[in-house]
């Protein structure tokens, strides 16, 4: 077992301060035969569940089972931890990447994009719309570095990080900046979007995930219904539920289980300013068991029914904003200018619609995934398949691998 330890020469009193202000991370790989256990012991504090979570799901460790329990002042998480491929920790650097992110976890800033100039857009999703942004932002000479998208009921939020072409720089043009974001606008208007598209520059630091849900939710994705619903897709089951002996709402949430699930499920809590006091889950094959008791940061419980159904709402969406639905096109190439709009004008021609991409350059390589179904959120055929093999197929040393995933 490995643990923090204190520096020598600290009396008494400056070992308690240390004590209540760092949290003491262990990490065992003996007391479980299938998982790391990496566990948090600290002062009670706001939004150190969130961090812990975060930290863990940033390296990409997946949380089999949690125990979340705070006491008075007192905090205690223990989670269950694998790799990717469901084996122990093994890395030494994985291991103290986690006790250094860990113990100062009250110190630690979101992931940031260094360097760029980040774009943040919202509205009516459609087939062709990324098509479309991408080939503005080629005319209008803008490298994209990297990019995340997410639909949800029929609406996309897109945060989108840029340099300029010609200079490798963030754009603090303000001319070219109105002008990147009136176009897109226009693009994300359509016909029918008047009103709820939406487009903002930012160059604040940000987690990107954290602010895609931010994005969806201010969009208000949870009060809406999805246009067309992927065959076989199956809701998350949701529930709130009072404890009045203890002054507590219960969330239970059963549903299939995914990386970065419990991410995604206390993030939207802890935005919605509720506090996690206790925690319980579990996950199986046959899917994620999720049991929360929450209070509203002020310490009350929820009181009405319109609020439980709000928070079912907003935690379903959620869960479902994450899923991958589709057919999974990893693409990787040499990055060019205006790559993204000829790939996805690719899609655009035969008809495909992208429901989640992650986007990304390192050291000249473009490295791309893409979910996407048919226009009616189906299955996308293999003659379409072969289709878009055959439009890209003049691009050398192309990858495409193919996984379907709904």
């Amino acid at each position: 077992m490995m643990q923090m330890e204190m520096r020598p020469g600290l009396d008494e009193f400056e070992k308690l301060l240390l004590r209540m202000n760092t949290p003491r991370v262990m990490i065992d790989n003996a007391g479980c035969v299938n998982a790391t256990l990496v566990m948090i012991d600290s002062a009670r504090k706001d939004g150190i569940l969130l961090e812990a979570v975060q930290v863990l799901t940033d390296l990409n460790l997946l949380i089999k089972k949690g125990y979340v329990s705070s006491d008075g002042c007192w905090n205690m998480d223990v989670f269950h931890v694998t790799d990717l491929d469901g084996n122990k920790l093994t890395d030494d650097s994985i291991i103290n990447c986690i006790q250094q992110s860990l113990g100062t976890i009250h110190h630690t800033r979101s992931k940031s994009i260094d360097g760029m100039t980040a774009i943040e857009l919202t509205g009516t999703d459609r087939v062709g719309l990324l098509s479309e942004v991408f080939a503005v932002l080629s005319d209008l000479k803008c490298d994209v570095v990297e990019s995340k998208v997410w639909t949800h009921n029929g609406r996309i939020a897109s945060l989108i990080y840029l340099k300029d072409c010609e200079s490798g720089c963030p754009i603090n043009d303000s001319q070219k900046l109105e002008s990147i974001e009136a176009r897109l606008r226009n693009v994300l208007k359509g016909d029918n979007d008047i009103r709820s598209a939406k487009t903002s520059v930012s160059m604040a630091v940000t987690h990107t995930e954290r602010r895609l849900h931010q994005m969806m939710f201010a969009d208000r994705d949870y009060e809406r219904t999805s246009v067309v619903k992927a065959s076989g897709e199956c809701s998350p089951a949701v529930s709130v539920q009072n404890c009045l002996e203890k002054g507590y709402s219960v969330v239970n949430i059963q549903c299939k289980d995914r990386p970065k699930l419990l991410f995604d499920v206390v993030f939207t809590l802890s935005d919605m300013q509720y506090t996690v006091f206790h925690a319980t889950i579990d996950t199986t094959e046959n899917g994620a068991y999720l049991e929360f008791f929450i209070r509203h940061t002020d310490g009350t419980a929820i009181t009405s029914e319109a609020e439980k159904q709000r928070v079912t709402l907003c935690l379903k969406s959620a869960i479902e904003r994450r899923t991958s639905k589709g057919v999974r096109l990893e693409l990787r190439k040499d990055d060019k200018p205006g790559l993204l709009a000829e790939v996805t004008r690719a899609f655009r021609e035969n008809a495909l619609n992208v429901t989640r991409a992650e986007i990304s350059t390192t050291m000249g390589k473009a490295e791309n995934i893409f979910y996407v179904t048919d226009a009616h959120g189906n299955h996308v055929d293999s003659k379409t398949i072969e289709s878009v093999r055959q439009r890209i197929g003049y691009m050398r040393e192309w990858k495409m691998q193919i996984r379907n995933r709904i």
